[in-house]
């Protein structure tokens, strides 16, 4: 475990003995903090007390005074009124990067277990202090990176431990985003508060491709400004390896716009293995789309692993035919498919599910301090920490 015993971290309760009720306090509430806390009310369980929002400060916006009121909890104008909170437990904080260091510090110094937005912090350094201090004070010290929570994830994870369509070679994120929401004044745009499009927004995606892959290093990057203005970063690229030459080196390729009318914003991420490819569609992804050439056996376990989805034959192959050959290595096929698999759900309710998911978790761990979670306090650093060198090796400050 990423964090050690202490006064506030109990030991596992026996069968049937009563979990207090979790007191939340938010720091920061926009439009996402309001969407977040929605889902985080909504983690009960039979298995887990009640959350109860105690109180939120730091905002004096409509949201956050129509939250206080929607769940009957306090509103503060100080952040110390909030940290003095004798029956606050953890705090959730949702303000921009440049102010997660020193609000997540003052909240561990203070006691509380904390949940953070991504980034972690603005730099590995200040994410490791806060990782150190959660662990001297016995303390959860969490980022939002919820994505592994999707079972879309948890299904490509098994396709690629299993080996179903062989060796991964490559894959790619592309993400097409809007920037109707984001004026030209936005702190989205000032690295000095967001950390640039790698820390702010590519942490999720970092983090992904880790969990499939293992740790990865970056190799190049790219920054482009937006034509006739100086401080607009608007598009990033970069290239990161995973595995090494024993293992096959993986080269994935993340690429963010933040340049799209909001009607064109999508996201695609795909995965190229020896015998086949998989695309996925939306940064939450709901859609999932596989090419391939297949034995029997390898349609029998993908038709386990994605229940429901649509077989399409692209070709069968003839006897005489069916001993394939690609990187010099041989194998039988029977058929060439096309396979298609969703959910159904809207991305938002999809995404809903998610953040319950992700908060019950933490939840569990800061009653049971040996549960085992998808995300952990060091998955906020490690995916810091490669954002990044990408950010550093694109403005030439890191270099091979």
């Amino acid at each position: 475990m990423d964090y050690e015993t202490s006064a506030n971290q109990p030991d596992s309760p026996s069968v049937g003995e009563h979990l207090p009720t979790i007191g939340l306090g938010v720091i920061g509430m926009g439009g996402f903090g309001l969407f977040a806390v929605q889902q985080f009310m909504q983690s009960g369980t039979s298995a887990l007390p009640h959350v109860r929002l105690v109180a939120i400060a730091g905002s004096k916006r409509e949201e956050a005074l129509a939250t206080a009121k929607r769940f009957g909890a306090d509103h503060f104008d100080t952040l110390d009124e909030l940290l003095n909170h004798p029956d606050i437990n953890l705090i959730y904080i949702a303000t921009p990067p440049f102010l997660h260091y020193e609000q997540a510090m003052r909240a561990l110094d203070a006691g509380k277990h904390v949940i953070c937005e991504k980034p972690l912090a603005m730099n590995p350094e200040q994410g490791q202090a806060m990782l150190d201090k959660a662990a001297e004070k016995g303390l959860l010290m969490v980022t939002n990176l919820m994505q592994r929570y999707n079972p879309m994830f948890e299904r490509v994870k098994y396709l690629i431990d299993k080996k179903l369509l062989g060796e991964v070679l490559h894959g790619y994120f592309e993400n097409y985003a809007g920037d109707e929401g984001l004026s030209p004044e936005h702190w989205f745009w000032d690295r000095t508060k967001s950390g640039g499009i790698f820390v702010e927004h590519g942490v999720h995606f970092f983090d992904m491709f880790a969990g499939w892959l293992g740790a990865g290093k970056v190799v190049a990057a790219q920054i482009a400004k937006r034509p006739h203005s100086a401080d607009i970063e608007d598009q990033v690229n970069c290239t990161v390896e995973y595995g090494d030459a024993e293992t096959g080196i993986k080269t994935v390729n993340f690429y963010h716009g933040f340049t799209q009318t909001g009607r064109m914003d999508r996201q695609e991420m795909r995965i190229v293995f020896e015998r086949g490819d998989i695309t996925l569609q939306e940064w939450v992804p709901t859609r999932l789309t596989m090419r391939a050439v297949v034995d029997e056996e390898t349609t029998r376990e993908l038709m386990t692993l994605f229940p429901g989805a649509q077989l399409n034959v692209t070709a069968n192959i003839g006897r005489k035919d069916r001993l394939l050959r690609g990187r010099h290595k041989q194998f039988e096929a029977y058929q060439q498919i096309e396979l298609r698999y969703g959910f159904g759900d809207d991305k938002l309710h999809l995404y809903s599910e998610l953040l319950r998911l992700m908060f019950r978790d933490q939840i569990s761990a800061v009653h049971y301090r040996d549960t085992h979670r998808k995300i952990t306090n060091q998955n906020g650093l490690d995916s810091l920490r490669t954002a990044m060198e990408a950010d550093m090796m694109a403005r030439g400050i890191l270099n091979e």
